[in-house]
């Protein structure tokens, strides 16, 4: 059985993920389909949106497929993973800048690379028990699939606290963060979709929206502010230290728990981003990070403990207190030749 089900239906090109088992983890072949379908379907005057959803109830897209990343960085070739990645970022690039509506269905767990597939279109609809990360930073990652421009322009410094804590949002704060646009009742969807085929119209997505119950992060903004304006991991942790409150006992305890390369780059790329909306942009730098992170990162290390032997126990390279900004530098260089290009 195929992992994606791509097709025509009436007025609609869709995209259906079909991994319910794998949490709809994404391959680099499915991430080739959804790019070749979206190359043909832009000219095709039949077809008047795109329809992207996913089977199963627990999961969207729960992220890229890492097992397949880490069995290639134990390999010692690291090309296919960065050909993965790079494709993957071109079809992240079509989805963003194409011609017609995008309507994504996001219930469960959408995160990582799933944002990449649900989180670049026009219409993003999540249900009530739909929840949204970006937990790259747990694994010795960096937030990516253009997923650091949309964090680089959420509101004062949420960004920066979802992208390095990985912190769960419900759909008002994935709403307010600038992942979604919609909460619609999961039990309207069948009929939605229906109707988005039909008509190819996806004006209707409005009338059957409810409001998004306002999130904990909207709470927590006064002081996710007072503490995430800092210009690097440093001088963020230094802030939270001075405080003697439970919002930064508990904050130093997430990022205790990830990779101080990978918080301290996604930071920098933060604040690189923060003047543009271009997400090749991005994209290209968030690139240069995962080009070399197999090599020069945290990723295998992470990948072992949170998937692989599951002992939640990284050995990190690094600790908060003792990372060289030249490290953060040098995963961030230009990439010359090896630059993703469109």
């Amino acid at each position: 059985m195929s992992d994606i089900s791509i097709r025509k239906e009436g007025k609609a090109g869709r995209i259906t993920l079909t991994r319910p088992d794998a949490l709809n983890a994404l391959s680099y072949d499915m991430c080739l389909e959804i790019d070749a379908a979206l190359i043909k379907w832009a000219g095709d005057d039949d077809v008047a949106l795109i329809l992207i959803d996913a089977e199963g109830d627990r999961a969207f897209c729960a992220g890229g497929d890492i097992r397949e990343i880490y069995e290639i960085g134990l390999s010692g070739d690291h090309t296919r993973a960065q050909e993965f990645w790079r494709d993957e970022y071109r079809m992240n690039a079509r989805l963003f800048e194409f011609p017609k509506p995008v309507v994504s269905f996001m219930q469960g767990f959408t995160m990582g690379g799933g944002v990449g597939v649900g989180c670049h279109g026009s219409h993003r609809i999540m249900a009530r028990s739909s929840r949204m990360a970006m937990p790259e930073c747990g694994i010795g990652l960096v937030p990516d699939v253009g997923g650091s421009m949309i964090l680089a322009h959420a509101p004062g410094r949420l960004g920066e606290y979802i992208g390095m804590t990985g912190a769960r949002l419900a759909p008002g704060d994935a709403i307010h963060a600038g992942f979604a646009d919609y909460v619609i009742p999961q039990t309207e969807w069948d009929a939605l979709k229906v109707d988005l085929i039909r008509t190819g119209d996806p004006n209707h997505i409005d009338e059957a929206q409810v409001p998004p119950i306002p999130g904990n992060l909207s709470a927590m903004q006064p002081m996710i502010d007072a503490h995430f304006g800092g210009g690097s991991l440093g001088e963020i942790v230094t802030s939270l230290r001075a405080e003697d409150s439970q919002f930064s006992e508990n904050t130093l305890e997430l990022l205790g728990r990830n990779s101080p390369l990978s918080m301290a780059c996604t930071v920098e790329m933060l604040h690189r981003m923060a003047g543009t909306r271009d997400v090749r942009a991005s994209l290209e730098l968030e690139y240069r990070f995962v080009y070399r992170a197999l090599e020069h990162s945290d990723l295998v290390e992470g990948i072992r403990a949170a998937v692989i032997d599951k002992d939640r126990n990284p050995n990190w390279e690094y600790d908060m207190d003792n990372l060289p900004q030249a490290e953060v530098e040098h995963m961030l260089a230009p990439l010359g030749d090896k630059q993703l290009t469109f």
